[in-house]
């Protein structure tokens, strides 16, 4: 008997790797190659931009730096390599680069031999007939690298132009979830980049965690104890703006590291003073970009918005977002309307409110 398996279809060339029309975003590199980076388009003229202002955002989201996250070595340092001169920006497309340091190929040698579970390693074979040979190509976390840098940027002229600030924190690891009142009450009030950094941050000894307020918590529940820690304290960053919640968390996932496992976590995230007028009907809509610029992320797996999936449970009286005084609009000094909640998440018909 003969077997005979078809291969996929030839595919034209597409567009895979950007993201935008007026300002667009066009990553590259591979997790294992010379670096990754992005080609950013659209950034206006005129605006002082080095590698200080970048730099930070990849050091906050490099690797090896808590006992909580990968291990990995990985430096992430920035090179602009067009678009500015002498710290100014020209208006042409800038370019980005970091260099790949820590290169463990041997790490992904067994992946040659069978496709890891939950990874992309078998539907790129299928579908491209070749995939890089370690570390997930494409389809590894750094990608990312490129859309943060390019996020500093964008997050840059925003600050500059509207006084918008983006914040995000981590408010659930597996079933350890930031209890609703603190939740509600970070969201209404959130915290600054570097409250979420120092309050969600402890150190890790072999018997307990410790808050830099001098709170103690069990190593194994997270709980508080009058125990003296022993041994020497190393970093465990939860990125959870709240002591107790982030004693939990960092209890959970040492006890799944020493298990050898992982588990997954949930990120809030919080802009505020966003310009009145983004999104364009019907596909381009705020909340369908924001969701397929997250959706994008390797391993993510849900997004809402506002009250997101808690919307189906609750009256339409309960979630329209009621209309209040008109106050002062910042960004043009004529009055706009507010809304009591904000279960909309800051958009109607797609466009934002400035909620």
């Amino acid at each position: 008997s003969h077997s005979h398996h078809r291969s996929p279809a030839p595919r034209a060339p597409a567009g895979m790797s950007t993201f935008g029309t007026l300002f667009r975003v066009s990553t590259f590199g591979e997790s294992h190659g010379v670096g990754v980076g992005a080609i950013v388009d659209g950034v206006p003229p005129g605006m002082k931009l080095t590698e200080e202002d970048i730099q930070p955002q990849l050091t906050r989201r490099r690797p090896g730096q808590s006992t909580l996250t990968t291990q990995r070595d990985e430096a992430d340092t920035v090179t602009i390599l067009s678009g500015t001169e002498a710290g100014v920006t020209l208006g042409t497309s800038i370019g980005l680069l970091v260099k790949n340091k820590d290169q463990r190929k041997f790490d992904y040698a067994s992946t040659q031999v069978a496709p890891r579970p939950g990874h992309a390693d078998y539907t790129y074979q299928v579908k491209y007939g070749v995939r890089a040979s370690s570390g997930g190509g494409r389809a590894s976390a750094r990608e990312t690298i490129g859309r943060v840098a390019a996020g500093a940027i964008a997050e840059k002229w925003l600050e500059e132009t509207y006084g918008t600030k983006v914040v995000a924190w981590v408010s659930g690891v597996q079933d350890v979830d930031l209890p609703e009142d603190v939740a509600a009450a970070l969201e209404a009030h959130p915290p600054t980049r570097a409250q979420v950094d120092s309050d969600g941050s402890l150190s890790e000894y072999s018997n307990c965690f410790t808050d830099p307020k001098g709170g103690v918590y069990d190593a194994d529940t997270g709980e508080k104890t009058t125990v003296k820690p022993e041994g020497e304290g190393k970093p465990a960053h939860t990125r959870c703006p709240d002591f107790a919640t982030a004693a939990k968390m960092a209890a959970r996932m040492r006890a799944l590291r020493i298990a050898h496992d992982s588990t997954g976590g949930i990120i809030t995230c919080v802009i505020s003073n966003a310009p009145i007028g983004l999104g364009e009907p019907c596909f381009d809509k705020l909340e369908a970009d924001l969701a397929k610029a997250m959706m994008s992320l390797p391993a993510t797996k849900a997004f809402e918005i506002g009250a997101g999936f808690k919307a189906c449970r609750m009256k339409g009286s309960e979630h329209n977002d009621r209309f209040v005084e008109a106050c002062a609009n910042e960004q043009g000094g004529t009055k706009v309307l507010r809304c009591a909640t904000n279960n909309a998440g800051g958009t109607l018909g797609g466009i934002s409110t400035g909620h």
